[in-house]
């Protein structure tokens, strides 16, 4: 079943740290080298951060950003700079694609993105377990988790249990 597998190629990985809310892969390339993060669920870093070059050309702070934070009970994407009312947006799964597809009735705004946690599981896509709200600009789409993503992310968190996290008082630098 692919459950045990993804179980088994997590407790088989290398883990590098723990952070709250974020989740993201590196895989390698085909010489071996350490290839690019692919982030999965939480919030990207901002564009240039990190960079020592100048930034000559920006996106703009008005651009939809598209980000995906979960829940407990839910699988939930945030989409910020939406100003439309919620009555201009359409959420509907495309079970044949395996995706979730956002779109404006004026063809303003137009996305589509997987659920790669249904797709690790073989899961086919409910339309009735989604639902969309929009407040401050913000249109949130949620997915209810099944059942067996809740058991598996349950046994994740046992497993990361297990790790051991580094301390501030464990390193070998003292301050001064």
């Amino acid at each position: 079943m692919a459950v045990t597998g993804w179980l088994e190629s997590l407790r088989a990985a290398e883990k590098t740290a723990l952070l709250q809310d974020v989740r993201k892969w590196r895989m390698k390339s085909a010489l071996g080298a350490l290839g690019q993060w692919q982030l999965e669920v939480g919030e990207p870093a901002p564009p240039g951060a990190g960079s020592l070059g100048p930034e000559l050309i920006k996106e703009s702070n008005a651009n939809p950003i598209f980000m995906r934070k979960d829940t407990k009970m839910s699988f939930q994407w945030r989409i910020r700079n939406l100003p439309y009312p919620k009555d201009v947006y359409r959420v509907h799964t495309a079970p044949q694609e395996r995706c979730i597809i956002v779109k404006t009735t004026n063809k303003k705004y137009y996305k589509k993105f997987s659920i790669p946690d249904l797709d690790r599981f073989q899961l086919p896509l409910d339309d009735s377990l989604l639902s969309f709200a929009h407040a401050n600009c913000t249109l949130i789409i949620s997915y209810q988790k099944p059942k067996e993503v809740m058991v598996a992310e349950s046994e994740l968190q046992k497993e990361l249990k297990k790790v051991k996290t580094a301390h501030s008082s464990d390193g070998d630098c003292k301050t001064q």
